[in-house]
């Protein structure tokens, strides 16, 4: 497979902004699709995104569109929008007339609400011939934008296209290992917003460092249960989209999902919360459908049924802590 010379991002929010930073010395050039007019202006009169990272220079050969048409060029487009959008940009591009040549990578951590399924299932579904990657890691925007030392994973079905966009993202900054686990890495990357929400609702709550290492502890073994259960190998969970992600999500400052949780533990309703933070929290409505996953699929999942009760079912969140730690008690690995 050639490697691209030139990609388009679709999506100019914090993670497709900290892409075209990334990707800028790789690349001849890169074009961020985005909707918002305010972001296309901004990138392409100073080189910066006025409303997500706005600090970020990004380089001479980023520009900026709202015109889906232009992507239609690029030999590689990289969605980097909240998983509600996937599928309604995935069909702009089908029924644009997207090659079935063009490699499509997604960089969303999400499932979809109605239908369960992963971003690389939407993305076959539309596109049932294209070859499909997947990045994902333990990878906030905010520290890739700065350069700072990030690790990742590209899964694909595809052998040479994972070697590929191995060797696309690799910088001395920035290290890629490939796996051929899509729904493994795929729903490492989802569920831990769900448990990232759980951590800052502890915090939130002030029930100690003591209680957050045990509640992310079970939260691993759960998120390796039921992504067994979805498909998943059990040593992926161990890796960087499993334990890795989890961890970078739980306790950092640039977790949304965790911000969340924190407000909630604090106090404030769901809305106020979402409100608070001015930008997507996957792990909202990632709690609705992979709670409904996990039913389907039979799995005990009591850290996500604790989590639903309380974003969905208007538990208070410390009577639904209590619950689970009240829970009978039983073997740490049965």
């Amino acid at each position: 497979m050639t490697p691209p010379t030139s990609a388009a991002i679709l999506g100019a929010g914090s993670l497709g902004t900290a892409l075209a930073k990334l990707l800028g010395p790789k690349l001849e050039s890169i074009l961020l699709v985005s909707i918002e007019q305010i972001c296309v202006d901004g990138i392409n009169r100073e080189h910066r995104n006025p409303k997500y990272l706005s600090d970020t220079q990004l380089s001479e050969n980023v520009r900026a569109t709202a015109d889906h048409r232009e992507a239609l060029a690029m030999p590689l487009v990289i969605f980097a929008v909240p998983s509600a959008a996937v599928r309604s940009e995935a069909m702009k591009l089908a029924a644009l007339g997207l090659s079935q040549e063009t490699p499509l990578l997604s960089c969303t951590k999400g499932i979809e609400r109605d239908t369960g399924e992963r971003m690389s299932q939407i993305l076959r579904e539309v596109f049932p011939a294209n070859p499909i990657g997947i990045l994902t890691g333990p990878n906030h925007a905010e520290e890739i934008a700065r350069d700072l030392v990030t690790c990742a994973v590209v899964a694909s079905d595809n052998p040479e296209l994972a070697e590929t966009l191995q060797e696309l993202f690799t910088l001395p900054h920035f290290r890629v290992y490939t796996s051929a686990d899509i729904a493994g890495v795929e729903f490492g990357g989802a569920v831990k917003n769900v448990y990232a929400i759980a951590a800052g609702m502890a915090h939130g709550l002030g029930l100690g460092d003591n209680a957050v290492a045990a509640l992310v502890t079970r939260a691993l073994a759960e998120m390796t249960r039921l992504g067994i259960a979805l498909g998943g190998n059990k040593e992926t969970f161990s890796g960087l989209s499993g334990v890795g992600d989890l961890i970078v999500t739980c306790f950092s400052e640039h977790s949304r999902n965790h911000r969340v949780g924190l407000a909630l533990g604090k106090g404030q309703t769901l809305e106020e919360a979402v409100a608070s933070l001015g930008m997507c929290a996957e792990g909202v409505p990632n709690t609705l459908s992979i709670h409904g996953a996990a039913r389907k699929a039979g799995v005990r999942t009591p850290i996500i049924d604790a989590m639903y009760a309380i974003l969905y079912q208007n538990k208070p969140a410390l009577e639904a802590m209590r619950e689970l730690l009240e829970r009978d008690p039983r073997p740490e690995n049965g």
